[in-house]
């Protein structure tokens, strides 16, 4: 599987690109802006059909770049089901902060325990709410994109309308924790040290879990 992680000029935003060479296949995680670098990337690596633009959560930094990624390439929009509304409304003063455009609404709904499957590869969405109450991680063999769950040394703030302290550390505790101590966490930003870790080094090192 191809596994592109790309910052976002700007906001240290991580998007990802997952592709399966054989089929050209492949989805879009958090487009934060830069479309046609997206896309075009995508290209350069064998990914000529994006399927799917998925967001780990509706905030305007990981979202403001969809409509233009689906107007490049026709994917639909994906996120978890509880977050949908609040795509489908953005915040129009955070609009403003980033300069964006909102995103179009989701027309596939996400659940707990879903395969999201591009050419022959799946990856696993896991609920992990607390950051957002729609909040997911995305978790495929020896990898997981965490969102704005769980960073580099770091956890999402929780002081946004939805977010809960508790929530998250049980989200990080019982199911990001529960994963192979070798899996490569994936953040949402680049606020950490480095931009990966494993699910032991964030165990034994982080200070916020």
């Amino acid at each position: 599987m191809i596994i592109d992680q790309i910052q976002i000029a700007g906001f240290e935003i991580f998007c990802y690109i997952l592709g399966d060479t054989q089929t050209g296949e492949g989805i879009v995680v958090d487009p934060g802006g830069q479309a046609n670098s997206i896309v075009k990337r995508a290209a350069d690596q064998g990914i000529t059909n994006i399927k799917l633009i998925v967001n780990t959560h509706s905030h305007v930094d990981h979202t403001m770049g969809n409509k233009a990624v689906q107007e490049l390439t026709g994917a639909p929009i994906a996120i978890h089901e509880a977050e949908a509304p609040m795509l489908a409304t953005p915040n129009r003063a955070m609009l403003a902060m980033f300069g964006a455009e909102a995103s179009p609404a989701a027309t596939v709904l996400l659940q707990d325990g879903d395969d999201i499957t591009f050419g022959n590869e799946t990856v696993k969405v896991i609920h992990t709410p607390g950051h957002s109450p729609g909040s997911i991680s995305l978790y495929f063999p020896g990898y997981v994109i965490t969102g704005d769950t769980l960073f580099v040394q770091g956890v999402g703030r929780t002081d946004l309308p939805g977010g809960s302290y508790e929530i998250l550390q049980r989200s990080i505790r019982n199911k990001l924790f529960t994963l192979p101590g070798d899996t490569v966490v994936l953040p949402g930003h680049n606020y950490g040290p480095t931009p990966t870790s494993t699910i032991e080094r964030e165990k034994k090192e982080n200070p916020f879990v």
